[in-house]
């Protein structure tokens, strides 16, 4: 499973073996024993939980980062990696 990204203690991944089963793109976000699943343009949550803070820094940060979210899950449907996204900053 390929991370895209980490910052303030969340991991985001893509797992772009799933790509090809589900027809919403999604993202995957961990932070401590925790995991919830976005979805990509809106980054709203699909499933799982995150305390709300963490939940409110994956949705800045994939709104900054929505059009290399949408090309890395572009690349992963096409089984290619998808690479890495910057980091939220503060």
């Amino acid at each position: 499973m390929p991370r895209l990204s980490e910052f303030f203690g969340i991991a985001v991944y893509l797992y772009w073996s799933e790509t090809g089963r589900h027809n919403a793109p999604h993202f995957h976000a961990q932070y401590g024993g925790d995991e919830a699943v976005f979805s990509i343009p809106d980054a709203e949550i699909l499933a799982g939980t995150l305390p709300r803070r963490q939940v409110r820094l994956v949705q800045a940060w994939a709104e900054l980062r929505t059009h290399e979210l949408e090309q890395a899950w572009a690349r992963a449907v096409n089984n290619e990696p998808p690479g890495t996204i910057p980091p939220l900053k503060r």
